[in-house]
């Protein structure tokens, strides 16, 4: 039974270090070391279909070309390319459509190499290495269909055979203007118009707001011709499918679009589903959003911001667009446009980190894109005790090593029946060992005797690996925390740990994971069979190597549980008499006669 428990214990604890190092691999843009894969690219559609010609959606069910922009024949016209600069984006928007084709968020930068001898092992293992350049994050990219990811914007005509509306398209002409928010103010305001296209004008207007990444954007149609129109706004994110692979177990964050409405709440949509036609959509409400999610931010169509008019029925529409493009778009119905008559839409563009706070504040359930995994119940009250302890400590690795401990004092009574149980087993070890060497030809007699000194001892051999498996949850909801929280990226923590979400570049943290690993390998009970206990030396070296491309604020969870761990159980082993082997348990370690 004792062997049975040490295997389940390290079955389990390598499992996990080969799902965390496997999800390290895809994290930096590598293939799955280990599992393989668990999605498959998607299979780009056929060009040539409505959707794949003009990129937005059509209605589910809908026939002909009513609610979709006609197919275009002719290639679209080159518009001028405005520049935006303020203190969170550089900004590109297209005069095609008046698209935001490129957001830089200025305050994170791309994960950059950190020297030291981490570079010199990603060489050893055949690993690229990032060149060592500082840059913003390109959240937003009108590049190859490989790297493509716009927000469109555009005007649909209900009428199944009427004319083309303005749409993401068609030529915009941005008025003159300042395209820079300067120092002292607070709003920088830019505005692109259309020409009339069939009897309407489209007019856009992107309100860039001092410190906040909700960029209002106000859509005003005007009707300059002779007779009422019935137009639609779609609001809409086209975007790349490629995603980092995952393993079997899901262990990498949702990458791709999200719909969010009272009804039904919160929905991811994988691209393989919009791929294989196999999504269900939100029915029309006159609630909810869109969004395109990633590791650590997101953006998302809202409505309903301060200042906009009442509720609008919308409906939900996503679309392969074929070459590996998808979009997801919110379709908005809009009344009747009497002859001279205009209407104004607010909406509200967020686009970037996912922190919790400023999410919730935003929109219902907005916050839900920031990705928890499978034991979200626990990960978000653990995010909240971190957010409170970073608040009060002014550091997220300090933070870090208060939450474990915090965590350790919540199970310290359940560790120490674990703990007392272990040490038991290393106190009655050498008459285990004894008796195994005496009947090691007789093993029906030898399970029998340890089973009878088991019962003496009044020892479960078990008993050490219950309180262990309870915790399992709330372990892997910690690290969901960290990987998910982009309060993490570039946190520094003291001296040389410059960033808590990039491995530490001189393995140090690595180094003294180990140590501590091999100590408490020394308090556990010695295995009576010796292969299993040189696998129990083995082990921690070998996985060991895996925390070298662990982030730092992961590995510094370990060590700081590894320490806390000893302590408890170096303080039960002296408490029980098992250090040192003293003369009140010396009759546990006596031969059986």
């Amino acid at each position: 039974m004792n062997d049975i428990r040490r295997t389940i214990l390290w079955v389990i604890f390598g499992f996990s270090l080969v799902m965390l190092w496997d999800q390290w691999q895809v994290f930096n843009g590598h293939k799955p070391t280990f599992l393989p894969s668990a999605h498959t690219a998607a299979p780009a559609e056929t060009p040539g279909t409505p959707a794949a010609s003009n990129g937005v959606p059509a209605a589910a069910g809908a026939t002909g070309t009513a609610g979709a922009v006609p197919v275009q024949g002719a290639a679209p016209a080159i518009g001028e390319k405005v520049t935006i600069s303020t203190d969170l984006f550089k900004a590109t928007i297209d005069g095609e459509g008046g698209t935001l084709s490129e957001l830089q968020l200025l305050k994170f930068l791309d994960q950059t190499n950190n020297g030291g001898l981490i570079e010199w092992v990603r060489h050893l293992f055949g690993m690229p290495v990032p060149k060592n350049e500082v840059r913003p994050v390109m959240l937003m990219e009108n590049g190859s269909p490989a790297t493509r990811y716009v927000a469109q914007t555009g005007l649909l005509n209900t009428v199944e055979t009427g004319e083309r509306f303005p749409n993401h398209l068609s030529l915009m002409t941005a008025r003159p203007g300042p395209r820079e928010l300067a120092e002292g103010q607070d709003k920088l305001d830019v505005v692109f118009e259309s020409q009339p296209v069939g009897g309407l004008k489209y007019v856009k207007t992107y309100s860039f707001q001092r410190g906040d990444y909700s960029i209002r954007v106000n859509h005003q149609v005007v009707n300059v011709s002779d007779k009422p129109l019935d137009p639609q706004l779609y609001l809409q994110f086209t975007r790349h499918g490629t995603v980092a692979a995952g393993t079997m177990f899901g262990t990498n964050t949702f990458t791709g679009p999200a719909i969010y409405t009272e009804q039904k709440k919160f929905q991811k949509i994988d691209f393989s589903a919009i791929a294989k036609g196999k999504v269900e959509l939100p029915a029309p409400t006159d609630n909810g959003w869109v969004a395109m999610v990633q590791h650590y931010f997101v953006a998302a169509w809202l409505l309903n911001v301060p200042g906009s008019e009442k509720a609008i029925q919308r409906e939900f529409r996503v679309a392969d667009l074929g070459n590996n493009l998808f979009s997801i778009a919110m379709v908005l119905k809009l009344p009747q446009l009497a002859p001279g008559a205009a209407q104004t839409v607010a909406s509200n563009l967020f686009a970037g980190p996912e922190e919790e706070k400023m999410l919730e504040s935003l929109a219902p359930g907005l916050d839900l894109v920031k990705d928890y995994g499978i034991f979200a119940i626990i990960s978000k009250p653990l995010y909240w005790l971190l957010h409170k302890l970073h608040g009060i400590l002014g550091n997220w690795g300090w933070a870090i090593v208060a939450l474990v401990v915090l965590l350790k004092a919540a199970f310290y009574w359940l560790n120490a029946k674990a703990y007392a149980s272990m040490a038991k087993m290393k106190a009655i070890n050498p008459k285990i060992m004894e008796m195994r060497e005496r009947l090691k030809d007789k093993p029906q007699e030898m399970q029998q005797e340890m089973m009878r000194i088991y019962r003496e001892e009044k020892v479960n051999p078990m008993g050490g690996c219950f309180p262990i498996l309870i915790q399992i949850p709330v372990f892997i909801a910690l690290y969901w925390v960290l990987l998910s929280s982009v309060e993490m990226r570039h946190a520094p923590w003291i001296l040389w740990i410059h960033d808590l979400s990039a491995p530490d570049p001189w393995f140090i943290l690595p180094v003294v994971m180990t140590a501590t690993s091999l100590f408490q390998t020394w308090l556990n009970p010695t295995p009576p069979d010796p292969m299993q206990a040189k696998l129990m030396w083995i082990m921690p070296l070998a996985f060991s190597v895996m925390f070298i491309f662990f982030p730092a604020g992961l590995v510094l969870y370990w060590i700081t549980n590894n320490v806390l761990s000893i302590a408890q159980q170096w303080f039960i082993n002296k408490r029980l008499g098992v250090l040192g082997n003293p003369p009140k348990l010396q009759k546990l370690a006596k031969p059986a006669k």
